[in-house]
């Protein structure tokens, strides 16, 4: 049990997304989660001994504070209208986050911190007001993060493969988001819910039958629940609660002001040019100009910051050594030796001839391209080729499951044949005890708190129907495509919920690439023209990355709940409703975003013309750069780049190898000096060093801390990354709809400090 506690890697973390496809491959350090929630072992005396905690089963519930009062009904109105309310911010964050750099983040611990504090001061309010005011127990504090992970959820299709529908123009010409919101909202609604309903029946399977034969710890999720027990664990969880909150909220406080108030002040409270500094300072005669035509700049951006505290060192450093090697070493010899090109910004001003652009994607084909063309397929290739191999060496595992369920349905079978009064040999033999009943856990939940049989088949019968209607006659998608399609994505959700139950990283990248490159396969010589089968694929990506994110999330709430004791059918209700808030919240954030900033999503933005676009939608390029390659046979991939892309593919292959099976035993501890390769990847795709910077910084912060004053980092640490992540987010919200108003930076504030004053 003890390795098993030790093998959660930073457990606080929560799920953070990169490519808004699967958590940013972690770093191979070991944290022992007792380190993590050391408040368990301090403040729930009155529960257990140090030692006993120190030995207590995850795979069981929890065991909480004797004096907790029982929860009759902990799915409350409020419970459920707070967790939305939370989960809409995260929702804003991540549609700002992800469109930017491909990151998106879980509002699990967000919604558990920030809803604890809410719900708690409700709880005091005099009187006992019907609905505001009562007793707060742990259980209904579940319901909150259930529902606030429900409603920031589903992001992802949208700062992925919506966008890049309209880059590819497959959605015709003059069509705009805004234009399509119809279409929108229904794609939404099917790829939200569909990944509800399929998995809800696999509760029973993860998290009881088989979680720990096939050691389905849950690493996130399980630290939700330790820290919901830690708060609500007397009156010392209690301060250690409120302290959190009080982090969390200034944190936020200071990122959304900050954000906002740098848009007029950008090249001073936001962006550090300092090359261009130099160059101005030089009298525009610096050849530090051609750093600066890198990207190679400081971001005060404290969502990035943030999101480096979570993510660790090693992918921190990685992301920064792979900007280094690819707009500082890659691309400047590439351009040297003639193989791509830049694009003077400015070449009538003679202040700023020597400034270049080397991210143009325009006249691919017709002549040299550019460096961020050239990294991109290397990215693509790095990041579909390190994510299937660590599926694949999984493998065991996922054998193990598949045995596990086949034996758990012939069971099922056997047993609605014996209540008929019939017998079949072939379900009775394969039903009989196979010895893994002794790793099977008492399910704490009685019947009467299990989601109902006809609720989630009806559900699914009836999203399986709308999505083949709504496919059919919205997406020019073929009925057999769009039951190919679901069953793709509920085969990938299985894939990625017990991969994701083990390893902490949820591979949406492979589940989302594999459903294109097999659509690539079944549209290939069927008649399809490119721009339809380039809609279809991207489509059937979204489906599976969209419905497994959906299936990851709900059983992660399961396993928090389970360790809590919250009824399943409550936490699904909870969950539900969020999801049904973020099926029409996202999509009118998502054209909120398009209409301030088009370059998101129009094909003809050309930056040498237009300007540079505020959001560098790396997963945008991603996702358009594997349908073009897996439909379009004139695709012109350089041959340099196509070489390079199979080498380094290769060779994220082998290490991926050589970590799980070499570094074992002893030699698991050099794990942690390997590169990570997912993270390398990102910034190939993200043609700019800058979030790079802010990452590693924020990383460097949270070593520091941790390693002077752990204690203070176990309070506060959390808390003021998630804080900083969403209080930037909203603020980025706030500047769309200042955009839209013509109030923005770009009109009422100054651009000094910034090169050609335009940052």
């Amino acid at each position: 049990m003890a390795d098993e506690k030790n093998n959660i890697a930073s457990a606080p973390a929560g799920d953070v997304h990169p490519f808004a496809e699967g958590n940013p491959p972690a770093g191979d350090e070991k944290v022992d989660l007792k380190d993590e929630v050391k408040v368990d072992e301090h403040d729930l005396k009155k529960t257990s001994t140090e030692d006993e905690a120190a030995e207590e089963d995850l795979y069981r519930p929890l065991l909480m504070d004797k004096e907790i009062v029982h929860e009759p009904n902990p799915l409350t109105v409020r419970a459920v209208v707070v967790g939305c309310i939370l989960g809409g911010l995260v929702n804003a964050s991540n549609l700002y986050l992800g469109l930017k750099t491909g990151f998106t983040f879980s509002a699990n611990m967000f919604g558990a911190i920030f809803g604890y504090g809410i719900l708690k001061f409700m709880s005091r309010v005099p009187g006992h007001i019907p609905i505001i005011g009562g007793a707060f127990g742990p259980q209904e504090n579940s319901i909150i993060q259930a529902a606030a992970t429900g409603a920031g959820g589903i992001a992802g299709i949208f700062v992925a493969g919506i966008p890049a529908m309209y880059q590819l123009n497959v959605m015709g010409d003059g069509h705009t988001p805004e234009s399509d919101i119809g279409a929108i909202f229904t794609i939404t609604l099917v790829c939200s819910f569909i990944g509800l309903f399929y998995v809800t029946p696999l509760r029973k399977f993860f998290i009881i039958q088989v979680a720990r034969e096939l050691k389905l710890m849950f690493p996130t999720a399980t630290a939700v629940g330790l820290t919901i027990r830690s708060m609500h664990a007397g009156a010392a969880g209690s301060i250690n609660a409120m302290k959190k909150l009080k982090g969390l909220i200034w944190s936020f406080l200071a990122a959304f002001v900050h954000r906002i108030v740098s848009y007029y002040a950008v090249g001073i409270l936001y962006d550090w040019h300092v090359f261009t500094w130099i160059h101005i300072w030089s009298g525009y005669t610096s050849w530090a100009l051609n750093i600066e035509s890198w990207g190679w700049y400081m971001e005060w951006t404290p969502a990035f910051i943030g999101s480096g505290m979570l993510i660790g060192l090693n992918p921190a450093i990685s992301m920064f050594g792979g900007s280094v090697l690819a707009w500082g070493l890659i691309g400047p010899l590439l351009v040297h030796y003639g193989e791509c090109i830049g694009k003077q910004v400015a070449p009538d001003d003679p202040k700023w001839n020597s400034y270049y652009s080397f991210t143009s994607l325009r006249n691919l084909g017709k002549e040299t391209p550019s460096p961020r063309y050239w990294l991109l397929w290397p990215g693509v290739m790095v990041m579909v080729c390190c994510s299937m191999a660590e599926l694949f060496i999984q493998w065991k595992v996922i054998w193990a499951g598949a045995k596990s369920g086949w034996h758990q349905t012939c069971i099922s079978i056997n047993d609605a044949l014996v209540k008929r009064g019939k017998t079949n040999a072939f379900f009775a033999k394969h039903s009989k005890a196979d010895g893994r009943e002794a790793f099977m856990v008492e399910d704490p939940a009685p019947a009467s708190e299990q989601v109902k049989t006809w609720w989630w088949m009806l559900g699914l019968l009836v999203t399986t129907v709308l999505g083949i209607i709504i496919f059919h006659f919205q997406w020019d998608m073929h009925p057999g495509l769009t039951i190919l399609a679901i069953v793709l994505a509920f085969l990938f959700s299985f894939l990625a919920v017990q991969i994701g139950a083990v390893t902490d990283q949820t591979p949406l990248t492979a589940a989302a690439k594999a459903s294109q490159l097999i659509f690539g396969g079944a549209t290939s010589g069927s008649g399809f023209s490119v721009q339809h089968a380039q809609k279809l694929n991207l489509v059937a990506g979204g489906l599976a990355s969209g419905g497994a994110d959906v299936a990851a999330s709900l059983t992660s709430d399961f396993r928090t709940g389970f360790l809590i004791g919250t009824p399943p059918v409550k936490q699904w209700i909870a969950q539900a409703f969020g999801t049904f808030v973020a099926v029409w919240l996202a999509p009118g954030l998502f054209i909120l975003f398009t209409k301030a900033y088009p370059c998101i999503y129009s094909p003809d933005w050309d930056p040498e013309v237009d300007g540079q676009c505020a959001f560098l939608v790396p997963s945008v390029t991603a996702w358009a750069a594997v349908a073009r390659a897996v439909t379009d046979p004139e695709v012109n991939i350089p041959l340099t780049s196509g070489i390079f892309s199979i080498v380094m593919g290769v060779f994220s292959i082998a290490q991926a190898v050589f970590r799980h099976y070499y570094l074992v035993g002893e030699r698991e501890k050099y794990r942690k000096w390997l590169p990570n390769w997912g993270a390398i990847a990102l910034s190939w795709v993200i043609p700019a060093p800058v979030f790079a910077n802010a990452a590693l910084v924020g990383a460097i912060v949270a070593a520091l801390w941790r390693k002077y004053n752990f204690t203070t980092w176990e309070i506060y640490g959390y808390a003021v990354a998630a804080g900083f992540i969403a209080g930037e987010g909203l603020g980025g919200v706030v500047g769309a709809i200042l955009t839209l108003a013509g109030v923005d930076g770009a009109i009422k504030g100054t651009q000094v400090a910034c090169p050609l004053d335009s940052c």
